[in-house]
């Protein structure tokens, strides 16, 4: 659990930097990201879950990152 806990506020920190550092970006990025079609946005957010399940799969099986 706690390093469930320690996962999801890094994230967190992570997801929020931009935001934090880039405000008026950001919401032109959001204002895109709405017009875009659902399909590329499921594509996208596969691309993305498999690209974080890769490096998880590196960080726990190799000692690349060690």
């Amino acid at each position: 659990m706690k390093l469930f806990l320690t996962v999801i506020g890094t994230m967190m920190i992570i997801e929020g930097i931009p935001y934090f550092a880039f405000p008026e970006k950001m919401k032109s990025i959001l204002q895109q990201i709405q017009e875009m079609r659902p399909e590329h946005l499921r594509i996208f957010g596969f691309l993305a879950m498999l690209v974080g399940l890769l490096l998880c799969y590196l960080a726990q099986r190799t000692s690349i990152f060690s």
